[in-house]
């Protein structure tokens, strides 16, 4: 007779949440597309072919099971932005392997930016002077310069005092001589990625030559209007979350596995 080495309660569990809720095959969809960019609920409902109450109630779904994220739109309140909680996604992911086999669990590849070639990207937000800024300098230092980044603001405006500061002390990295500029700057030049960090600066980017991928990244301006010491710490938040998704930027720019085709975003 065999030892199979389990109990019964092993044998008869359950897969993870996580597989069971994103393995929904209209939840899978609706990730995929967040894994590309930001969007609001009609974005997605005309992406994934869907009715709107339908994606609603999936979107639903994955925000309570922590793996997407909402937040209104600072351009119209009416609209909600969604985006993937990148890091809990893959700590959930590594966990489901792990509970299968221990030998499962999955480890992030070691980046080689050396493989990520010639890559321009823009970074875009209002005043160009905290978010998009931020999103450059570590953009940069973050791909040991394996990538040309740039940044521009629809109304650029001096740069603030926290975001040197929290650059500096969070990142060790020296914002002096970065200035703000004008996105008409850049009006002329060819981008392979343009990522606009403020939704209202989504609704008027402008058209860059060349085929590009547009990618939107919904993240609220830290300066408030409050004084200095009181949203330095949004300021640390929004360079903790820049990195982070800089980071799987990275990653996707170093694959080299052709990613599948995606229509166009009207903001092109």
């Amino acid at each position: 007779m065999y030892n199979i080495g389990m109990n019964a309660q092993q044998l008869h569990a359950a897969p993870p949440e996580f597989l069971q809720l994103a393995g929904h095959p209209l939840r899978w969809r609706l990730l995929s597309e967040l894994s590309r960019s930001d969007r609001i609920v009609l974005e997605l409902t005309e992406l994934v072919g869907e009715p709107q109450n339908l994606v609603s109630y999936h979107l639903s779904k994955l925000r309570r099971g922590g793996l997407v994220s909402a937040r209104r739109s600072s351009a119209d309140r009416r609209d909600t932005y969604y985006g993937l909680e990148l890091e809990r996604i893959g700590c959930l992911l590594s966990a489901a392997g792990g509970a299968l086999h221990p030998g499962l669990r999955l480890a992030a590849p070691e980046r080689d930016n050396a493989s990520i070639g010639s890559v321009r990207v823009l970074f875009l937000c209002t005043g160009n002077s905290a978010r998009s800024q931020i999103a450059e300098a570590l953009a940069k230092a973050r791909s040991g310069g394996a990538i040309e980044a740039y940044s521009a603001g629809s109304h650029p405006k001096p740069l603030h005092p926290n975001a040197v500061r929290a650059m500096k002390e969070e990142y060790g990295l020296d914002l002096a001589g970065y200035e703000p500029k004008h996105v008409d700057v850049f009006a002329d030049q060819h981008f392979d990625w343009v990522v606009s960090l403020c939704d209202r600066v989504r609704e008027v980017c402008p058209h860059f030559p060349g085929q590009h991928e547009a990618v939107h990244w919904s993240i609220p301006n830290p300066a408030t209007g409050e004084p200095d010491d009181v949203t330095y710490p949004l300021f640390q938040q929004t360079a903790s979350e820049l990195a982070t998704r800089i980071d799987f930027l990275l990653a996707r720019l170093a694959d080299q596995t052709p990613a599948p085709e995606e229509p166009r975003s009207s903001h092109d």
